[in-house]
């Protein structure tokens, strides 16, 4: 009988039996598989994407390739974490509400803070929260023990002073709280120049009497939500962070004294490794800020608020934001966020319902305590992926917030329309992307839910869009526009927009290029009937213009189409599309063609015009 292996012996080599494989060795299966000349250049290459922020996406990642310089948790420049202890106790639950009934709201306070939320963040003024009723919402909160986080955009001041009498009249001694003063960002959001002064002397106040409040918050959700890029937004804080700062130390403050006061917040998204990437390079630049203004330890880390996005939610087939929302909720919390809020997934559609808050709620507590993602400091550390793009997108952001710094601060580069031009290429650029099905919004763009009835919710939750400030969108409302003027049609008339189709060529081949015209057209509302290609026009009802797709099997010949397409003339045909293989021949009479890479937006919408759809 063999004698037992010596388990204390620890000789367990994975790859033991097989060959050392090196970069070079990919390289060529890869070129294989790509029918790439071997021995030129990186046949990767052709794998790579490009982000709109420039940087390259590889399909592989070496040693060679990470960045190096990440330090320890707890430790400059807190790539890894702002704490050593990373989230062991979890992260903070931030739920927020904006119900302007303040029953209802102190109601859904209540319940969260029952079912786990451990800080609250309110938004105050108009549609929301009043601020007089700040202290019937908090009514039953214990201030000293649930961090309350104000969101009151040009109320920020009368907000910030009812929350802080609030607590005095109740005793409060260790006031938890963020009083989210943003002159910077409400200048963002709405163009309303409220100054910085104001700002200083209560960051002033809570530095020297309330040791448990800060009274700035640096929101990059503006940026965001006006679509830009992540080092866009980036940049975009650092520029705001250092214009503060410079605020505070004028007024006072000393250095490591102003660097307590803020906060920062930043959108998490479904793109799990860019959320995860983003809060890291946040911290290495917000590090690099503090190197620069002698600010060394604790207070050299920053204090990041993420939150779930707003333009990846929708409004159509919502419980997709579902998986969007726990996607940025585990990419917030790998990526070291100290706070997280989750958007309902009926956000879009209005005030949120008890169900949508509690699986919002629920999100943070089966990731924390079920999935165990909090247990491990730092679980992307060491990717080379991760740390590569982490350190290509510090550098993109430092170089955009050089920009700004040379154009005299953000406020100024706001004022100049310097960072709403930056941000409208980068959202034209993001929309052609969707248009053109590079990119796809599940439910919306792609498999859409045909028949699908709106769930219905009472008005607000949504801060309105002002008009001086930057945009607010949301990537699927492009399509959602479409598709709400389809059904509109559809209750008005009883019957959707509807095209024709006719097969040409094979039957089998036309039949597949059918289906796929059939999908191209469904996120717009648009119906699609097949119909015999003797008799194109008996499809539609009486007095509906007729619409026709021909489409085309690749063995169809420019004959037959133009056959086709004369047919369909005959009966009346208003508009007829052409779906064939581009070597199909050009055909004079076709009013439109179906190519890839189109901009389908476009195409759905002169296909609506033709069937005569109303706006």
């Amino acid at each position: 009988m063999p004698d037992a292996p010596d388990l204390t012996v620890n000789e367990l080599v994975l790859a033991a039996e097989f060959p050392a494989a090196t970069r070079r060795d990919w390289q060529r299966l890869v070129a294989r598989v790509l029918h790439s000349p071997d021995g030129t250049a990186a046949p990767e290459r052709e794998l790579a994407t490009l982000t709109l922020d420039g940087i390259e996406i590889a399909p592989l990642y070496t040693p060679d390739d990470g960045t190096g310089g990440a330090g320890y948790p707890g430790q400059a420049p807190f790539v890894r974490g702002r704490t050593a202890g990373g989230h062991r106790l979890g992260w903070d639950i931030r739920g927020r509400y904006s119900h302007p009934d303040p029953a209802v709201a102190r109601e859904q306070i209540m319940t969260d803070l029952d079912g786990g939320v451990s800080s609250l963040w309110l938004e105050i003024g108009a549609g929301a929260i009043p601020v007089e009723a700040i202290p019937d919402v908090l009514a039953e909160v214990y201030l000293d023990l649930a961090t309350v986080v104000l969101d009151a955009g040009e109320h920020g001041a009368a907000a910030a002073q009812m929350l802080l009498d609030t607590a005095e009249r109740r005793g409060v001694d260790q006031l938890q709280a963020v009083l989210g003063i943003d002159p910077i960002g409400l200048l963002a959001r709405t163009g309303l120049d409220a100054g910085l002064a104001d700002a200083a002397a209560l960051a002033a106040r809570c530095a020297a009497d309330l040791p448990g409040v800060r009274a700035i918050v640096v929101d990059a959700l503006p940026f965001h939500d006006a679509g830009g890029t992540d080092a866009t937004e980036l940049g975009c804080a650092l520029a705001a962070g250092a214009e503060y700062l410079r605020a505070l130390t004028e007024a006072g403050l000393p250095m490591a004294g102003a660097f307590g006061q803020l906060e920062f917040r930043y959108a998490a998204t479904a793109d799990q490794f860019a959320t995860i990437a983003k809060l890291r390079a946040a911290r290495r630049t917000w590090s690099r800020v503090a190197e620069q203004c002698g600010v060394a330890g604790q207070a050299a880390g920053q204090r990041q608020h993420a939150v779930s996005s707003w333009p990846m939610t929708t409004r159509r087939d919502p419980w997709n934001n579902i998986l969007r929302g726990t996607l940025a909720c585990f990419a917030a919390g790998v990526g070291g966020a100290d706070a997280i809020t989750v958007r309902p997934f009926d956000a879009a559609l209005g005030l949120p319902d008890a169900l949508a808050q509690r699986i919002a709620r629920n999100t943070h507590a089966v990731l924390a305590e079920e999935s165990h993602v909090a247990r491990v400091i730092d679980p992307a550390g060491g990717s080379w992926y991760v740390e590569n793009l982490t350190g290509a997108l510090a550098q993109r952001a430092w170089v955009w917030f050089q920009d700004i710094e040379r154009s005299g601060g953000l406020s100024a580069a706001l004022r100049s329309g310097m960072v709403a031009d930056r941000i409208a290429a980068s959202r034209d650029a993001r929309r052609a992307s969707l248009a053109h099905r590079r990119e796809a919004v599940t439910g919306v763009s792609e498999f859409p839910m045909t028949g699908e009835k709106l769930l219905v919710r009472s008005a607000g939750g949504a801060r309105p869009q002002a008009p001086g400030g930057l945009p607010r969108i949301r990537w699927a409302q492009w399509h959602e526009e479409l598709r709400d003027r389809a059904d509109a049609y559809t209750q008005s008339t009883g019957t959707p927009p509807t095209v024709v189709l006719i097969g040409v060529g094979a039957p089998r081949a036309a039949a597949s290029r059918a289906a796929a015209v059939t999908a191209l057209l469904a996120p717009a509302g648009i119906a699609a009937v097949t119909a015999d290609p003797a008799r194109p026009g008996a499809v539609p009802g009486a007095g509906v213009p007729l619409v026709a797709v021909v489409c085309c099997a690749d063995d169809a010949s420019s004959d037959d189409v133009n056959a086709a397409v004369a047919r369909l003339r005959a009966v009346g045909a208003s508009r007829v599309i052409l779906a064939a293989p581009p070597d199909t021949g050009p055909v004079p009479a076709a009013d439109d063609i179906i190519a890839d890479d189109m901009d389908v937006l476009a195409l759905q919408r002169r296909t609506l015009d033709a069937l005569e759809v109303p706006e």
